[in-house]
């Protein structure tokens, strides 16, 4: 029960990871509040933890709009009475070459990425310095390495490491930690929409030096080892949990085997 008595934001909390890491916490204890713009799917991701025992609250929110995340906030005080951690997942990604990407596409890919997470830090700093809590930021392997027709959402997911690393320096000596995960391929619904079949589901997991894709489960652990007290001495800094990709020198055909 590493979260036992923590309350904690998750935001794109209705799929994929930020589901799996609802879930996760709420297992170690944690009360969650689950934030995204899909009502019926946080229900489900709720039901499923108040099934276990666990304490869920569904806050539908558009976390690019400032007076909605203020909302959010003012929810999970009133409703838990504190707010410990917070986790930026949620995510919107516009695709685009860059040589004639739409401007108003560019900036989609920055509203919930970027502008959401620093609006959700932002209202939620006066709970966090209160209860010494911590944000954890999920970036993306792209933030990292280049990836045709993802300019503005790479773009994005870059700027997110560099906004928890000035937060994780501003807010240190107010207690509160700052630190990023960094997820590579993982089967959520998003990727699954980009691989749907057997054949670009195995190229994948073979370009992968642990031969596979990940399960959303092994992100969340990740978000929670570095929100819980753990992680006590870790701020400012980005955990990649990809499989070995971005670590891979790609020699062409040479093998010293």
């Amino acid at each position: 029960m590493r979260l036992q008595g923590k309350v904690a934001i998750i935001t794109g909390a209705g799929q994929g990871i930020g589901a799996a890491t609802a879930l996760r916490f709420a297992e170690e204890g944690a009360a969650v509040v689950l934030a995204a713009r899909s009502q019926d799917k946080l229900a489900a991701v709720a039901a499923t933890i108040e099934a276990a025992g666990g304490r869920a609250l569904v806050c539908p929110t558009d976390i690019a709009n400032e007076e909605a995340v203020q909302a959010l906030v003012a929810s999970t005080v009133e409703t838990f009475g504190r707010l410990d951690i917070v986790v930026n997942n949620a995510v919107l990604m516009v695709p685009g070459m860059l040589a004639n990407h739409d401007t108003k596409a560019w900036r989609q890919n920055f509203l919930v990425s970027l502008d959401g997470a620093m609006f959700l830090m932002r209202e939620a700093y006066a709970q966090l310095k209160a209860n010494r809590g911590a944000v954890v930021n999920v970036s993306s392997v792209c933030g990292l390495r280049g990836s045709p027709g993802t300019a503005g959402y790479s773009a994005a997911k870059a700027a997110m490491i560099g906004l928890s690393r000035n937060a994780a320096m501003e807010w240190g000596k107010k207690g509160i930690r700052v630190n990023t995960v960094i997820p590579g391929a993982f089967l959520t619904p998003a990727t699954e929409a980009v691989i749907p079949d057997d054949a670009s589901r195995d190229a994948t997991a073979k370009s992968i030096p642990v031969g596979r894709i990940g399960d959303p489960r092994e992100c969340a652990n990740a978000i929670l080892f570095l929100a819980s007290d753990e992680a006590s001495y870790i701020t400012g800094t980005e955990l990649v949990v990809d499989g070995g990709r971005v670590a891979e020198l790609n020699a062409g055909t040479a093998s010293w085997e």
